[in-house]
């Protein structure tokens, strides 16, 4: 059986750690590794239970003392069905919602739309609506400048009729008998260790702290209603393929008048005809003539937001690169922009006239065009060892 890890370690705080550092410490893991941003993910899973574990025994003044003094043998069977042992998630829930500023649960942990629920300041739980997911397909124009863009969506809207309430017109929404508005209702359990508090939603309200009489007919009690939506967003300059950007609260509407859901927009680059894309760089290949590589040129380019121009020196060799800096895509983060790659290649013409023949065949005989290497220039196997190097 593997030894357990220090619990100061697990947080990553030292032994003279303060309430707050604690709390603090805990939280950050907490919400790194939330089932909800790791779906699906036994490992994630442990450590958050592990995380949990270490900080309900060293929040506990009398726990961590004994910890202190006797490691995990003085508080082995303290809690949490044995230091850790038998915990589920439940129990962490229930236990350390008020780290999230909650009762009961990860009470106001938004954002993930696991649970399909928050609580209001007053207890209650309000309902949160589901994130929507689309696609939506960009030009490196467009993720070159960053664009807006009206989608329409079929999501749950509002209900218009009962305006988000789930109640029938002129029907009041009463307190939940049970729980009195709160949401949830507390049990005490006598244990070996005494009496033990917990708390859990309200089976009669379902956590929302108030019963519907009569239904809105329009949305059956739910107060959504699936309906088409033009959603207008802004994606930012320097997306790439695969990214996904949250919008929060353009989801699907939360149900009686609840919290939205959020928009999980995924990214999708178009192929274009004149370059590819090399992280922030992109890459273009052009083409110039045989006398335009002996003699050299000026020639032209395009770029994302028009043309350019530049130099090629007398003598180039086929298959040299120029970097045109700046020339390419803004970094996501605001560093910076990347650079323009043009490879420029010599067309070899497969075919020519009689009088292109013999001048071919006249510049074949001189020996200014006969290949002549000097010291300076690198072989194949030098080029093959930078390469791969």
């Amino acid at each position: 059986m593997a030894s357990k890890r220090d619990y100061y370690e697990i947080l990553g705080v030292g032994k003279t750690a303060t309430d707050d550092e604690l709390k603090k410490a805990y939280r950050k893991l907490a919400l790194k590794y939330h089932p909800d941003r790791n779906p699906n993910d036994k490992t994630a899973e442990e450590k958050f239970k592990e995380a949990a574990e270490a900080y309900e025994v060293l929040s506990n003044k009398e726990k961590r003392e004994r910890y202190d003094q006797f490691g995990h043998a003085g508080v082995d069977g303290q809690g949490f069905g044995g230091g850790g042992q038998g915990m589920n998630m439940d129990d962490i829930f229930s236990m350390f919602g008020d780290i999230f500023g909650g009762r009961g649960g990860f009470s106001g942990f938004s954002g993930f739309g696991g649970f399909g629920s928050e609580r209001s300041r007053a207890g209650a739980r309000v309902n949160k609506g589901s994130s929507l997911r689309i696609k939506v397909k960009l030009s490196l124009e467009d993720i070159e400048k960053g664009v807006e863009k009206k989608i329409k969506v079929n999501k749950y809207v509002s209900c218009k009729t009962c305006h988000g309430s789930g109640a029938k017109e002129g029907s009041e929404s009463t307190t939940c008998s049970q729980c009195k508005g709160s949401g949830y209702i507390t049990q005490v359990q006598r244990t070996i260790l005494g009496n033990m508090q917990t708390q859990s939603i309200c089976p009669t309200c379902q956590g929302e702290g108030k019963i519907i009489k009569d239904k809105c007919s329009a949305c059956h009690g739910q107060g959504i209603v699936k309906a088409e939506d033009v959603i207008t967003i802004n994606i930012p300059a320097g997306v790439s393929d695969g990214m996904q950007i949250s919008f929060s609260g353009l989801g699907n509407a939360g149900a009686r008048n609840g919290v939205n859901g959020d928009l999980i927009v995924l990214i999708e680059e178009l192929p274009h005809e004149e370059f590819e894309r090399d992280g922030n760089n992109i890459c273009h290949q052009t083409y110039i003539t045989i006398s335009e590589a002996i003699l050299g040129a000026s020639i032209e380019v395009p770029t994302l937001s028009g043309q350019a121009k530049f130099k090629i020196e007398q003598g180039m060799t086929s298959g040299k690169v120029y970097r045109l800096r700046g020339k390419g895509l803004p970094d996501v983060n605001g560093y910076g922009k990347g650079d323009l790659l043009v490879r420029v290649d010599v067309w070899v013409p497969k075919s020519y006239s009689k009088e292109e023949k013999k001048m071919l065949e006249t510049l074949q005989k001189s020996e200014n065009f006969k290949p002549k290497p000097t010291a300076k220039d690198k072989s194949f196997f030098d080029k093959m060892k930078n390469m791969f190097s």
